[in-house]
């Protein structure tokens, strides 16, 4: 399918997990794809993939939480690929730890990346979304947004995702463009592992532990998140906004 040619996406957080599926996703989709990550390394390899694959790709080293870098990012977006049509909020950290033993640094680092990444993003990109009357944003909340020990930082801000999330659809639905949010369980990627060794379980124990509290009895991936957002920026979802989508293999609880 190609239902997003001459499209330009941007996907945040692209260098690897989600974001890199879900750019992969988009590509095939028919889009152009701005890779955006931190590493400038890391963002040259996820868009040598792309084009490997015969995509049309760019790269973007950007600090999302830096209104400046983001703000200088969607201008080289705009002039390199176009205007944008397509964004997705991926981009994310984990500063895990019990409320007592959180630092401000880890309030404000986790914070600063989803939410002020989210809004800073979505600023730029809804430039060109409201003068060309058609737009996506997708936001990646989680379903640690109905709480999780230990990451009191990280629930917050993926709930605040979804109340942003409603307030755009609000806002921005009147120009043709839909946003909504999805929110992840527990999906195999290079973060859910490295939160494993660093609470010193091996990760297979914690794959193996999961099975049991979902009810689809397998471990989510990358891929089937990004089907859903591939979806959510479709016109099939045309009539979609303000939802937050849980992609965990079985209710939200």
């Amino acid at each position: 399918m190609n239902f997003l040619a001459n499209k330009v996406a941007v996907v945040t957080g692209a260098a690897r997990g989600i974001g890199a599926a879900t750019a992969a996703r988009l590509a095939a989709d028919g889009a152009a794809v701005a890779v955006l990550d931190l590493n400038e390394g890391d963002v040259e390899g996820a868009v040598g993939e792309l084009v490997k694959g015969g995509a049309t790709a760019a790269g973007f080293p950007c600090d999302v939480s830096d209104s400046a870098a983001v703000e200088k990012t969607f201008e080289a977006i705009r002039t390199q690929l176009g205007p944008v049509g397509v964004l997705v909020n991926n981009a994310g950290v984990l500063r895990d730890n019990l409320l007592f033993k959180m630092s401000e640094d880890d309030w404000e680092t986790v914070m600063g990346v989803h939410l002020r990444g989210s809004f800073l993003c979505a600023r730029e990109a809804q430039k060109s979304m409201v003068d060309q009357r058609w737009g996506k944003i997708v936001n990646l909340s989680s379903s640690s947004a109905l709480g999780a020990r230990g990451q009191a930082n990280y629930s917050a801000a993926k709930a605040g995702i979804q109340a942003f999330t409603k307030t755009l659809a609000i806002e921005l639905g009147p120009f043709n463009i839909n946003v909504n949010a999805v929110a992840p369980g527990f999906i195999e990627t290079a973060m859910t592992r490295a939160t494993a060794e660093r609470i010193g379980v091996p990760f297979d124990e914690v794959k193996e532990s999961s099975l049991h509290e979902i009810p689809m009895r397998r471990i989510g991936q990358p891929e089937d998140v990004a089907a859903v957002i591939s979806f959510l920026c479709s016109d099939d979802a045309s009539y979609v906004a303000g939802q937050t989508v849980y992609v965990t293999g079985g209710p939200a609880s």
